[in-house]
């Protein structure tokens, strides 16, 4: 099979509705299998899966279990050469998979990419460049991590030899609403962390991706449509726990040093074998 296309649900109903209609349209000429995975959603999601899109397969979780830890359940059921993740509120437009396919094809030391994202009011999104928040960005400047990406505008925005808008490009993170990988490459570095509950999976995983000795790529000549709903909810406490939770807990695996102390009955916060 070419392709795996993964989509994960947390009541967005009515935006899965239309993301998965969009993606079967743009899927129409591709071999290729579709997985839902729903986190425990209330809002009738898979009702609407089981009326709207009875073929499809649909992972039904009892609990929300994380965005990283419903991708992977998805993975280990996956035979695509290549697999493609996209949120419930993201819309394909009808040449978008195709182009991505073509692009892996043509490029063998892809790991992954990511491709032009615009709101729905045409508006460009540039984490589908950076694939960082300015949150983010500004963290990982703090801590020290920015030296490793070199290809992300952190630093000085008015240099000419970044990456915009209309130029294909390596890059350093991978876009999380929207990316495709190799499945080679992922049984090389492993699936998502699964830590990461809400947020920061891709950015770790992009970065195993690359110590691996793959690159991550930017294609501009097609797009999809984000509708950003996770910017929508981003006040409330969940959001925040997870959100800042997850930038120390990206220190904490790459950037500091847990001794390997072992008390009887007393379990190790991180493990110490995570210093890179």
């Amino acid at each position: 099979m070419n392709l795996s296309i993964i989509v994960v649900n947390h009541n967005t109903r009515i935006l899965l509705k239309q993301s998965i209609t969009s993606l079967i349209e743009a899927c129409k000429h591709i071999d290729y299998e579709l997985i839902v995975v729903d986190n425990a959603s209330t809002d009738h999601s898979l009702e609407m899966l089981a009326t709207s899109f009875p073929k499809i397969q649909v992972i039904a979780n009892s609990e929300d279990e994380g965005i990283a830890k419903a991708n992977n359940q998805a993975l280990q059921l996956c035979t695509g050469d290549y697999i493609l993740l996209v949120s419930a509120d993201t819309l394909a437009i009808k040449d978008s998979v195709e182009k991505m396919i073509a692009f892996m094809d043509s490029h063998a030391d892809a790991g992954g990419m990511s491709i032009r994202m615009l709101s729905p009011q045409g508006r460009f999104l540039p984490e589908s460049i950076h694939g960082l928040t300015p949150a983010w960005g500004t963290f990982l400047k703090l801590i020290g991590f920015a030296k490793h990406l070199s290809k992300t505008r952190l630093y000085d925005r008015n240099r000419k030899d970044w990456v915009e808008e209309f130029r294909e490009a390596e890059i350093d993170i991978l876009n999380g609403a929207c990316m495709m990988l190799r499945r080679s490459a992922l049984h090389e570095v492993g699936l998502f962390d699964e830590r990461f509950f809400m947020f920061g999976a891709n950015i770790d995983l992009s970065h195993r991706l690359r110590l691996a000795g793959y690159k991550n790529y930017y294609y501009p000549k097609t797009y999809i449509i984000n509708f950003e709903s996770q910017k929508q909810a981003s006040f409330g406490w969940e959001y925040i726990k997870y959100y800042y939770g997850a930038m120390f807990l990206f220190a904490f695996k790459y950037l500091i040093k847990v001794p390997d102390i072992k008390v009887k009955g007393v379990p190790q916060m991180v493990p110490s074998g995570y210093e890179v």
